[in-house]
């Protein structure tokens, strides 16, 4: 009975994958201030997202923070990516780009400044012309979400400067 467990606990071992959350982000700075005054939606979930995921205080003000995280540019783009043989527009694509720079009061980046680009694409038809829009929407505040993400997870690669 005892080598049944024994094989079944080493099945167990072996097939294991190494599957491990991703737990909470540890960061190099004890409190950061998010300025991104061209695009409020951003700063929220930026804030809501270091707020859940870090030990990093928000701060209220740059002043009161040891590192700024500046997004100046927030830009939303739509391309068309294909037409029909009659013309008419069968497949755009969206583009979020987000500017981002990290730096403490005295203007010192602690990382470089960097560009992330979202893009999703969606097939459009003009009798469901409501449909699209929402799906547009929701399609855009995906994005937002998925470069707040990945401007996270490249904070934890900051350095404090020397």
């Amino acid at each position: 009975m005892w080598w049944s467990r024994a094989i079944a606990a080493i099945a167990i071992l072996l097939a294991s994958c190494g599957f491990q959350l991703r737990g909470s982000g540890t960061y190099p700075f004890s409190s950061i201030y998010v300025n991104a005054p061209t695009s409020p939606p951003i700063t929220s979930e930026l804030n809501r997202s270091l707020a859940s995921s870090t030990s990093a205080k928000i701060a209220g003000s740059a002043a009161a923070a040891e590192v700024v995280l500046e997004v100046p540019v927030v830009v939303d783009d739509k391309d068309v990516l294909s037409l029909s043989t009659a013309g008419s527009v069968r497949e755009y694509q969206l583009v979020k780009r987000v500017q981002f720079r990290l730096h403490d009061k005295n203007g010192i980046d602690w990382m470089p400044a960097g560009e992330i680009v979202v893009r999703r694409s969606y097939t459009f038809n003009e009798t469901q012309v409501l449909a699209r829009d929402l799906q547009e929407q929701r399609l855009l505040r995906e994005m937002q979400t998925d470069a707040v993400q990945q401007i996270i997870r490249r904070l934890q690669s900051a350095r404090k400067p020397a």
